[in-house]
């Protein structure tokens, strides 16, 4: 497993000499259930240290939050099939049961879910859900706690934190629900923060707000962050590395220029041409990824993504590419058999464009 490689901005200059804060290694989250094992996640692997984001990005389905869940100790105790290695600040947390997770909650890592509405208790002031955490965890008494709610609402830019202390999470906007779900996440301190699809629910304008406060917190804290989402276009300014997912498989893995820049997954230039863009003229379709993903509960015998993929070949569909180094751009990884970078991918690309503009 090589060492992340910040992207889109300047990392502190001890940074490279530093230990990573996770090293996941191998991660497989398989579900028992009627129709069989699904095989949520199936060989994840990374590493990510303090001040750094790492972006995870993939439709629904493919096995983002499952990883994320696994790796703070979330997911169900029973009907679960778990294996690999996760290592936090070198202690290797694999084994953990409930009550060891939970010594890790608040203080070492913490999450901020997809649905604020759903993370909140509707029928608990505001106030209590934040000090909650701050008295049991750290120890702090009543008076210390609401005082630090207070600051926290501040620091999330909630305006009249005294009054929203003493609201209820119905009182408040989407956008304000969400600060609220990061204040307590962020309450005691945490080195390494999960962000699922944080801003999923939220129209654009407060996205922005979001993703900003996200950013300076992890900045202000020297946090460690990852990033979950469906949009590559939420973490192309955001993340330092970015891990594309399919199938439970990451497919694609590198520091977010080297992502952008030197694309090589049919899958990832898919997810990219799918975002919409201000420059379409108004109603423009969409560019939908045709057919839908792969059912993880039977055996796929080559590449995941070939039954979807333009540029897919007899080899695409009997044997599964591995994630390999890119040879001329280290810490670059990719699964594909005909990369765009490629001369067989390059081809491949342009006969499928030809055949597309003859059908237009």
């Amino acid at each position: 497993m090589t060492d992340t490689t910040t992207a889109h901005r300047s990392a502190p200059p001890h940074l490279s000499g530093e230990a990573p804060l996770l090293e996941v290694e191998d991660l497989k989250v398989h579900f028992e259930t009627s129709r069989g094992l699904v095989r949520s996640v199936d060989g994840v692997s990374f590493s990510l240290r303090r001040g750094q984001t790492l972006g995870i990005v993939g439709e629904s389905g493919s096995g983002k939050s499952v990883t994320s869940k696994a790796i703070m100790g979330l997911l169900p105790a029973h009907g679960v099939v778990r294996s690999g290695r996760v290592t936090f600040e070198g202690r290797d947390i694999s084994d953990y049961g409930s009550g060891q997770f939970r010594e890790l909650w608040g203080t070492e890592m913490s999450m901020v879910f997809q649905d604020p509405m759903t993370s909140l208790n509707p029928v608990m002031r505001i106030g209590n859900q934040i000090t909650e955490s701050l008295i049991v965890r750290l120890g702090m008494d009543r008076s210390d706690a609401k005082e630090t709610g207070i600051k926290l609402l501040q620091a999330v830019k909630i305006p009249a934190p005294e009054k929203r202390m003493r609201e209820y999470p119905g009182q408040l906007s989407g956008g304000m629900r969400q600060r609220v779900v990061i204040a307590i996440a962020m309450a005691c301190g945490p080195k390494l923060l999960f962000a699922d699809e944080p801003t999923t629910a939220l129209d654009v304008t407060v996205q922005a707000q979001i993703l900003d406060l996200l950013a300076d917190q992890q900045r202000e804290r020297y946090m460690a962050m990852v990033l979950v989402t469906h949009d590559l276009g939420v973490v192309a300014t955001r993340a330092d590395e970015i891990a594309v997912m399919y199938a439970g498989q990451i497919v694609e893995r590198a520091p977010t220029r080297s992502l952008f820049s030197n694309m090589q997954m049919p899958y990832t230039e898919a997810l990219l041409a799918s975002i919409p863009k201000v420059t379409n003229p108004s109603h423009t379709r969409l560019d939908a990824i045709a057919g839908r993903p792969p059912d993880l509960t039977k055996p796929i015998p080559g590449c995941p993504f070939a039954p979807r993929c333009h540029y897919a070949q007899d080899r695409c569909r009997v044997e599964a590419p591995p994630l390999m180094e890119h040879p001329y751009d280290p810490g670059h990884y990719f699964a594909c058999h005909y990369p765009a970078g490629s001369e067989e991918g390059k081809e491949l690309r342009i006969r499928a464009r030809s055949t597309e503009a003859g059908v237009n």
